[in-house]
Parts: structure tokens; C-alpha cells; sequence
């Protein structure tokens, strides 16, 4: 991978050829002359005659030569009438893009610092706040901005997605339409697996209401428009353009300890993205949303001795998973997904020697997931699963680690039957059951 580091060398100047030792008397003038000519007689008719014509119309070149005054320089009155595709589908969507505000409670302690939720300002450390008591009191202030889009207006009420780790921990939530009103929301739901929300206004003040468009035909190379409120709603309605770099990601998903609980497919663009446009929409030049963004890649990664700067990875969740995930919240206030019913860890967590002596497995096994106990009312237990069995594929397709799992798991419905192929006292095993059903907040 480029490095990043890049060594720009100096053009040399152009070296005259020396023509002996002696400078001839007067030779300025003629060998400027001699080139004037030679220039013109090589060019020919273009040539000659545009060296001719740009000596004596330097105003049409942009080089004026006025006869005023200095100091009285004035604006051209050449406009420029230009409409563009890009133009056109952010004035079609701008208006149902908004700020939403994570409000926390703020405890006041004696020392005059504020924390939000036991976290420390969004800026790294609470503001500095007066206090003319040492009692601690608490209030409302704001955590964290980011953004959403209303795509749905009805029976007085407009409805919002946004990112789920916007509105993570709030006590209250504001939004900020295009038009600076500030609004109190509601929370309809969230789904924490998909990073999704579904929040809700009062309809009366909103005038744009934005649209899907299908994510499945988007293609690498389209031009898409990413529009939020970067470092929040001081920049809202900040649009960025960019293009598709790939339409079908597959990235790891890590929970607030950094470990990986999952897949995500996702859209990866290069369109700039900031803190606070998360939940934001990504649109094409339609001006349809195609995902709404997420996440991105940011400050410098190493291997070795080689490091890289990374720039121009962001990524957004696509439309067709936004649509089934929102319509779930509004229909049940969450998102109903099929569960294997059971505790599970890496192998990779497990050491060499255990996996020898107590999981009994051979040495080709190298990845799978092992189960460490099991949920209320297991199906996988009534089917006959048992601890440290180790599942190393479903329905045929091998899995390494539970985010393997997960991605293979939730490609089926409740109410499917799976296969699992199981490792058991060093015996290869197949186990049939069918799935029952977790909520966005049950892992297996």
C-alpha cells in the first residue's frame, strides 16, 4: 500500500547551451528576436499568429491594461448560468436533512466539571462551569450532534431515520430543520446490530420530505452527494460529492469494547465525511437515498515500518436494509431477528492446549465458534446441542468467528430450518432445529 510519502524533486531550469567562451556584444536582443521568428516560422499559420495575435490583444486574455488609476479596480459584470445534476439533487433533498441533538444529563459536581452519562465531553473534557454551591445538581446539556433525514410525513407527525449511536444514551432529543427550528423528538425505536433509529416530529414545520431510491443499482463509479452537519449544526446542510467505490463492503462491526460482534455490508464512498454526519443521507444524482451514512475510516494505520494516512473511506448503510429496518421500528419498536438460543466465544480465544484437552478437536480445526452455554428456552439445546461444541459451518458455509456467524444467521427468517456442523468430543456432528426469534438487543 502507498505509503503516502511521496518525494517531489525540483524541476532543473533550463540550461542555455554555451556557444564558446566569450558572450558576443549585443546578442540579448537578437537571439530574442531570432526565437520570435523561428517561433512563428515552426507554427506556422496557429502559431505565428496567435504568438501575434496575444501580443497585441492582451485583454481578451484576461491581462487588462487600463489607463485608470490604481486602486480602482472593479468586478466583471460576466456571469456564469450553470445548472448541474449535483446542484439539482441537493436542492431536492436539502430540505429534509436535519441536526439532531443528543441531550444527556449533566452532573454538576463540586469540582465544576461536567460529565454526560459518564462520559466526558464531546470535546474530551467537560466544559469548565461556574458554581456558587458545592452540591451537585444535574441538567440537561448537549452530548453529541449528528444528523438524519425525514423521509415519511403522516398523520401530523414526520417521521427520521438516523444512526442508533446518535441517539445512544440520551435523555432527550432535539432536532434542527434546514431552517434552524429546533424541535423535540421522540424515539420510535432502535436496532443497535443495523447502527439504525426512527425518530419523530411534529409534522406542521416540515415542507421536504426525502425519498429511496434502490441501493441494488448503484454501481462503482456513480457520483453520489453525502449532506449532514459535520462538527455539528454550526456546518448543517453541508453537502459533499464524491463516487461509489464499491457497493457491496462487507466490514467488521465492534461493539463499545472493540470487539467484533458481526458483518455489515455496506457502500463505500470516497465522499467526504465528518463527525457529526452520521445518520446523514447519501443520495444520487436523482436525488434519492441510496444509504444513510455510518462510519468511516480515519487517522493513520500502521504495518511494520510502513504507514498509511487514510483519507476518502466512508461508508453508508444501504437503502434496501434501511427500508426493512425502519418499517420494523415503526410497525414493532424493534427488529425482530432469528436466534440460535445459545452463548457462544471464539476459537480463537480459546488456548491451543484446551482446544486439545478439553475440546478435543483436531488439529485441521483451526476457526469456528464454541458454544458456552445456552438462552431460555434454547432451540439449539432441545435439538441436542451441547457445551463446547464447537460450530464450525451453517447450512454448508464455513464460519471462523461469531461475526461469521452472525452474517450467515441473519440471512434466514424465524421459522427456517438451519443446519449446523459441530465438532463434539472430536467428532464432526450435524444438528437440524428451527430458529426462534431474538429482538435488536439478544445476540444469538
Amino acid at each position: 500500500m502507498d505509503n503516502g510519502s511521496h518525494n517531489f524533486q525540483e524541476t532543473p531550469q533550463d540550461q542555455q547551451p554555451q556557444r564558446g567562451s566569450k558572450k558576443p556584444k549585443n546578442s540579448g536582443w537578437k537571439l530574442i528576436a531570432i526565437v520570435a521568428v523561428v517561433a512563428a516560422l515552426i507554427g506556422g499559420g496557429v502559431g505565428g499568429g496567435t504568438a501575434y495575435w496575444a501580443m497585441n490583444h492582451n485583454a481578451s486574455l484576461g491581462v487588462t491594461d487600463t489607463s485608470g488609476k490604481a486602486g480602482t479596480t472593479k468586478i466583471s459584470n460576466v456571469s456564469v448560468n450553470q445548472s448541474s445534476a449535483s446542484e439539482q439533487a441537493f436542492a431536492k433533498v436539502k430540505g429534509a436533512v436535519v441536526s439532531v441533538v443528543n441531550m444527556q444529563k449533566a452532573e454538576s459536581n463540586s469540582d465544576g466539571l461536567d460529565t454526560f452519562g459518564g462520559l466526558e465531553g464531546i470535546f474530551g473534557q467537560g466544559n469548565q462551569q461556574s458554581s456558587s454551591s458545592s452540591n451537585s445538581s444535574s441538567s440537561l446539556e448537549e452530548a453529541s450532534e449528528g444528523s438524519g433525514v425525514i423521509y415519511q410525513k403522516k398523520d401530523g407527525k414526520a417521521y427520521i431515520v438516523t444512526n442508533n449511536h446518535v441517539v445512544s444514551g440520551s435523555d432527550k432529543l432535539e432536532v434542527i430543520l434546514s431552517d434552524g427550528t429546533k424541535l423535540t423528538a421522540s424515539l420510535v425505536g432502535t436496532d443497535s446490530t443495523s447502527d439504525l433509529a426512527v425518530l419523530t416530529i411534529d409534522g406542521s414545520k416540515v415542507t421536504t420530505v426525502a425519498s429511496f431510491g434502490d441501493s441494488s443499482k448503484i454501481s462503482a463509479g456513480q457520483t453520489v452527494l453525502a449532506i449532514g452537519s459535520p462538527l455539528g449544526s454550526q456546518y448543517a446542510t453541508s453537502v459533499t460529492q464524491g463516487i461509489v467505490s464499491a457497493k457491496s463492503r462487507t466490514i467488521d462491526v465492534t461493539d463499545s469494547n472493540g470487539n467484533t460482534t458481526g458483518q455489515a455490508t455496506v457502500i463505500q464512498t470516497d465522499a467526504a465525511i465528518n463527525s457529526g454526519n452520521s445518520g446523514g443521507p447519501l443520495i444520487n444524482l436523482a436525488g434519492q437515498v441510496v444509504g444513510i451514512n455510518s462510519m468511516k475510516l480515519s487517522g493513520s494505520s500502521s504495518s511494520s515500518s510502513d504507514s498509511a494516512t487514510i483519507e476518502g473511506m466512508g461508508f453508508a448503510i444501504p437503502s434496501d436494509e434501511v427500508v426493512s429496518i425502519i418499517n420494523q421500528l415503526v410497525q414493532n419498536g424493534k427488529v425482530v431477528r432469528p436466534a440460535l438460543g445459545v452463548e457462544v466465544r471464539d476459537l480463537s480465544t480459546v488456548s491451543a492446549t484446551q482446544q486439545k484437552s478439553v475440546l478435543k478437536l483436531p488439529s485441521s480445526i483451526t476457526g469456528g465458534v464454541v458454544v458456552a452455554g445456552f438462552t431460555s428456552g434454547s432451540s439449539a439445546k432441545t435439538a441436542g446441542m451441547k457445551k463446547y461444541d464447537v460450530i464450525t459451518a451453517l447450512d454448508g458455509v464455513n464460519v471462523t468467528n461469531t461475526a461469521e456467524l452472525h452474517t450467515q444467521l441473519y440471512k434466514h427468517k424465524v421459522g427456517d430450518t438451519i443446519k449446523l456442523t459441530v465438532y463434539r468430543e472430536g467428532q464432526q456432528q450435524t444438528v437440524s432445529f428451527k430458529l426462534t426469534q431474538t429482538t435488536s438487543d439478544l445476540k444469538n
